[in-house]
């Protein structure tokens, strides 16, 4: 059994993806498997690939199209590493991610360890740092506030595989946004997460990348939302309400990424819609300063921001 699996779904990422595998062939914990899931693409991801595969370490699965929650969940059923982590095929990793989170996660005998994060800009190579706040090993049921205090995608984490296998936890298959609840998920079972104040992934910011790309499934994150609802099942009320009025609003404002004026206006007209339904007076939940100006309490500012937006571009 290997110390950590990694797990890469690749899909198109033939500009990026050597950078991404040689950070993962060079990790400072040598005792990884790194499975490789080329998710049907279209480009030269599959000769890139073949040149690591004299590597013991990399298992490759070359598969037809269907889906990054799919091609997850294939990765998840594969693996065998006491710890697993996730790495998308277009972002890199520092040398020692998998040695500081194992061993992180070992010595405080964690289920769930997360860290901050760097956001790459790939026009210019600038470097974001994003720092998250700190909290000392705990869970969910002792400070609820937690799933307001990370990020919720699948990277930047290490999981215990054990947990994941034991409780079935999967990425949804047809929806976008597939790994909100899946991290929600995790935080729900976990008995003890931790957190690392270091960061260790570069996430790619680029032109066609998951970051950047808004239009018709943008409307999943709302159906995203009822399930985080009942995932959680009002344990946890007052942060599960902050949770999702907090991330609604951060999908109001990237509607301004939607070409389409049409379907840019139904958008927020549906978010808004969303937010009365989670209370009334939903206002209260914003932590976001940004979200706080003005704008945001009427649909109309909203929409004449996101096209005026469109209009600039």
């Amino acid at each position: 059994m290997a110390k950590v699996s990694i797990v890469v779904p690749i899909y198109n990422a033939e500009d990026y993806l050597k950078r991404c595998i040689d950070s993962l062939v060079n990790q400072t914990l040598k005792d990884i498997e790194i499975i490789l899931i080329n998710d049907g693409s279209t480009d030269n991801s599959n000769k890139i690939v073949e040149d690591y595969l004299s590597d013991k370490r990399i298992v490759y699965i070359n598969k037809k199209n269907e889906g990054i929650g799919k091609t997850r969940n294939l990765g998840i059923s594969k693996c065998t590493g006491e710890y697993l982590v996730f790495v998308d095929s277009d972002d890199f990793v520092d040398k020692n991610y998998c040695k500081k989170m194992y061993n992180y996660a070992k010595k405080n005998k964690c289920d769930f360890v997360v860290s901050d994060y760097t956001n790459y800009i790939e026009e210019t190579a600038e470097k974001r740092l994003v720092n998250l706040p700190f909290f000392s090993n705990t869970s969910l049921k002792k400070n609820s506030e937690i799933m307001n205090m990370i990020n919720l995608g699948p990277c930047n984490k290490i999981y215990s595989t054990k947990l994941i296998k034991d409780n079935n936890l999967s990425f949804a298959e047809n929806l976008k946004y597939e790994d909100v609840p899946f991290v929600c998920s995790v935080l729900n079972f976990a008995k003890k997460i931790g957190k690392i104040n270091e960061s260790f992934c570069y996430f790619s910011i680029h032109e066609g990348s998951q970051t950047t790309v808004r239009d018709q499934k943008i409307f999943d994150i709302l159906k995203i939302m009822d399930i985080v609802k009942d995932l959680f099942a009002e344990k946890y009320s007052e942060s599960e309400k902050k949770l999702r009025v907090n991330t609604v609003l951060n999908y109001v404002i990237q509607a301004r990424y939607i070409k389409e004026k049409k379907v840019r206006h139904s958008f927020v007209d549906a978010c808004f819609k969303y937010l009365k339904s989670i209370d009334k007076k939903w206002f209260k939940y914003i932590t976001d300063k940004e979200f706080k100006h003005y704008i945001f309490k009427s649909r109309y500012l909203v929409k004449k921001y996101c096209d005026n937006y469109q209009k600039s571009i």
